[in-house]
């Protein structure tokens, strides 16, 4: 039986919002490098992301492979554009998500899933018959349909989405994506109103979230004045969410070799701009890395662990 997400990928996919329209169930890939196959390079606990999601026993993370963007500087190059990784079916998916909650994560985290939406309801809800009861966090660069948002506002628990940029052109030359800021606003704002339709309690007794959002940033060096009009589009959209602003940029090896501003790391005094700024517009709930932060670490191996077998 059709669904909103089965209707946007076929026959011809619009997922996400470049609405490429590639026929991915008959075999072509579309711009984020994907079929009609799942693929993915990593599922592992992960202990990362900001204390609310990774607490102390981790994430269960599922690295999908390919991505709708096209950053220059992506730190996950191997999977977002080489499209490493390993096929599977729907049923491992499932199988997968199991094995995270076996292994303690404190929920499934769904990094990059925007291509594969049209799979999530089944696979999700076929987990939670099988005895998964930990949240389900969608882990997003922010470029969302905001009718895709609304199609898994109830299989959603938390939202950990990316505001990368607030100007066009800016979005333009490094993602290729002129559209990104008003289509990171539209789908900000449906995220705010799925959480407020479905209510309950946010955090649990151990500060982990159980619900709503954290709306993250990368500060690009060279590039504090962005950020913080960023913010500033944040919190015009849905006003004080806890937010997560990162200065873990690492120049991968193309950045390198062009030189320039994102051949280095984000200054001290760049990255103080930013908080200040967050503290200027009264965000009360804010995440951030003190010096040092730049560190390869912070990105994962992604050699397959757990794909195919489960690591515990």
């Amino acid at each position: 039986m059709p669904t909103p997400l089965t209707e946007l990928f076929s026959p011809a996919c619009h997922l996400c919002p470049r609405r490429c329209g590639a026929v991915r169930d008959e075999g072509a890939h579309g711009v984020c490098g994907a079929d009609d196959t799942l693929k993915v390079a990593r599922a592992a606990l992960h202990m990362w992301e900001e204390p609310p999601i990774s607490g102390e026993a981790g994430s269960g993370t599922i690295f999908f492979s390919g991505c709708s963007l096209k950053c220059i500087y992506c730190q996950n190059h191997e999977i977002s554009t080489g499209n490493f990784g390993l096929e599977i079916s729907p049923e491992r998916l499932v199988e997968i998500m199991l094995e995270l909650q076996d292994q303690g994560a404190n929920n499934i985290n769904l990094v990059t899933a925007t291509h594969y939406a049209h799979l999530l309801p089944a696979a999700i809800a076929a987990a939670r018959e099988r005895g998964l009861v930990i949240p389900i966090v969608y882990n997003t660069s922010g470029y969302e349909r905001a009718s895709a948002v609304a199609a898994l506002g109830d299989l959603v628990d938390v939202w950990l989405t990316d505001f990368k940029y607030a100007d066009a052109g800016l979005a333009q030359s490094l993602s290729h994506i002129k559209d990104y800021p008003r289509v990171a606003v539209s789908g900000l704002a449906q995220m705010a109103r799925e959480i407020e339709r479905r209510g309950g309690e946010l955090v649990d007794e151990n500060g982990l979230m159980k619900r709503g959002m954290i709306v993250r940033h990368l500060v690009l060096p060279g590039h504090a004045d962005d950020s913080c009009r960023v913010l500033d589009l944040v919190w015009q959209t849905v006003g004080d969410v806890p937010i997560s602003v990162m200065n873990q940029y690492t120049p991968n090896a193309l950045m390198r070799e062009q030189g320039g501003d994102l051949a280095r790391a984000v200054t001290r005094e760049e990255y103080e701009q930013v908080l200040d700024h967050a503290d200027d517009l009264g965000f009360t709930t804010m995440f951030w890395q003190e010096g040092g932060a730049v560190d390869e670490s912070f990105t994962p191996a992604f050699d397959t662990t757990g794909v195919l077998t489960s690591t515990k």
